[in-house]
């Protein structure tokens, strides 16, 4: 398959790289690349997806920047469903709101995305250890991905990582290394430790690999939708899942696919607001001036394990894409996160870590103001299982009714029914 990539650019200082680059950061100022591409000018782009090739994110091959399909995963990473859901939209006041449930993939997590791509990226490049840094969900969609190809895989995550991600790690064979500190302590000593190894790093961010292999939730959007969406809600800790769908969209429009770009709607919690806070931040000084963007850390404490960041690794990407696209930033309390839990579950039927429930707790924020209104098409991204953490969902989801062993008991507890 042919791939029409062209090098890389910078984000903070714009300096390109060529197609051979083998680096992963800008090696003028440090900062992270996106795959950039030259696309045909005959538009749109011939044949960017085919659904008879397969039916996961490698039907999009043609805007895809890596060939050799052989090596991908066998796993069905993508194609996950899309639902209207009115119920859900209703108690906001929208008329047209869809979930997208990222959870259905293989480890249950939008990360396999990324996960897939840097795949093929990693065996084109001849590695031979896959390595990262997660607080679960990527760690876990790595470790998924290397073992159905039989790739040794070693992951750092924080000591205090949710007991079922752990517990899928070590399912999947990977060699698990949990780091006495924070995901940023395990970010940090992942990337030492694959500079003296020479492993392939697969980190959020500082790899461009994974946002191309995040974009694909983009291009499924609009081929299910038959159009580009109003609003994304993306829910944020690296920014990475948010400055993917927006390079996603950005392509589908480059390439002459799509003639429209959505606006991103970047959700935090407060106990993790670093990317919320600069978009405030540039949005009031109106700075373009990338170069001069800087992305204060927080220290983060939220309930959302996955999006609880002190220093997003793709923040100024995330900020951009927010920016770019006209959209907003937001953060929601961790109570509501928790609530969000069981009403996105009763009212649309999907079953979220609390995470991916943040994104339908920033929409009901956003509705709530009028920041987006009645008639927008609004999708509302979730994007890990609610299996991920039990825990959390146990402390909103209420208690059973206990009764005895016999009919009476039981037709006495469900009278309200009829």
């Amino acid at each position: 398959m042919k791939t029409h990539t062209n090098g890389f650019q910078c984000y903070r200082c714009g300096t390109r790289q060529a197609s051979d680059f083998a680096g992963y950061n800008c090696p003028v100022c440090g900062g992270n690349l996106e795959v950039t591409y030259e696309w045909p000018r005959i538009k749109p782009v011939p044949g960017w997806w085919k659904e008879e090739a397969r039916g996961d994110i490698f039907r999009y091959a043609a805007l895809l920047p890596v060939t050799h399909l052989e090596w991908a995963s066998p796993l069905q990473v993508g194609m996950t469903p899309l639902y209207s859901a009115p119920r859900l939209g209703a108690l906001a006041g929208l008329n047209r709101l869809y979930v997208k449930d990222d959870g259905q993939n293989p480890s249950a997590s939008f990360k396999d995305r990324a996960g897939a791509v840097a795949l093929v990226r990693a065996r084109e490049t001849g590695a031979t250890v896959l390595c990262g840094a997660s607080t679960g969900n990527a760690g876990s969609s790595m470790a998924c991905l290397a073992a159905s190809v039989g790739m040794p895989c070693v992951i750092f995550v924080p000591e205090k990582a949710p007991t079922a991600k752990i517990a899928q790690l070590l399912v999947f064979g990977a060699t698990v290394l949990a780091v006495q500190g924070t995901y940023d302590d395990a970010f940090d000593l992942c990337m030492e430790v694959c500079d003296r190894r020479g492993w392939f790093n697969r980190n959020t961010g500082h790899n461009p690999f994974t946002r191309e292999g995040k974009k694909t939730a983009a291009f499924e959007l609009f081929e299910q939708l038959g159009r580009v969406p109003d609003w994304v809600a993306v829910s944020s800790g690296d920014g990475n899942i948010l400055s993917g769908l927006w390079k996603g969209f950005r392509d589908l429009k480059d390439a002459g696919i799509a003639d429209r770009l959505p606006k991103m709607l970047c959700v935090q919690s407060d106990q993790s607001n670093a990317i919320a806070t600069t978009v405030r931040r540039v949005a009031d000084s109106g700075e373009r001036d990338w170069g001069r963007v800087a992305i204060s850390p927080v220290s983060a404490t939220t309930v959302a394990d996955s999006i609880s960041v002190d220093v997003p690794r793709d923040g100024l990407a995330a900020v951009r894409a927010v920016i770019e696209s006209g959209g907003a930033a937001l953060t929601v309390l961790d109570e509501a996160i928790l609530a969000a839990i069981p009403e996105l579950a009763r009212a649309s039927g999907v079953f979220a870590e609390p995470a991916a429930a943040c994104a339908w707790a920033g929409v009901r924020a956003a509705a709530s103001t009028g920041l987006i209104h009645s008639e927008e098409t609004v999708v509302c991204l979730c994007t890990g299982n609610g299996l991920k953490d039990v825990s959390s969902a146990r402390k909103v989801a209420g208690e059973p009714v206990s009764i005895a062993a016999n009919v009476d008991a039981a037709m006495w507890a469900t009278d309200a029914l009829g």
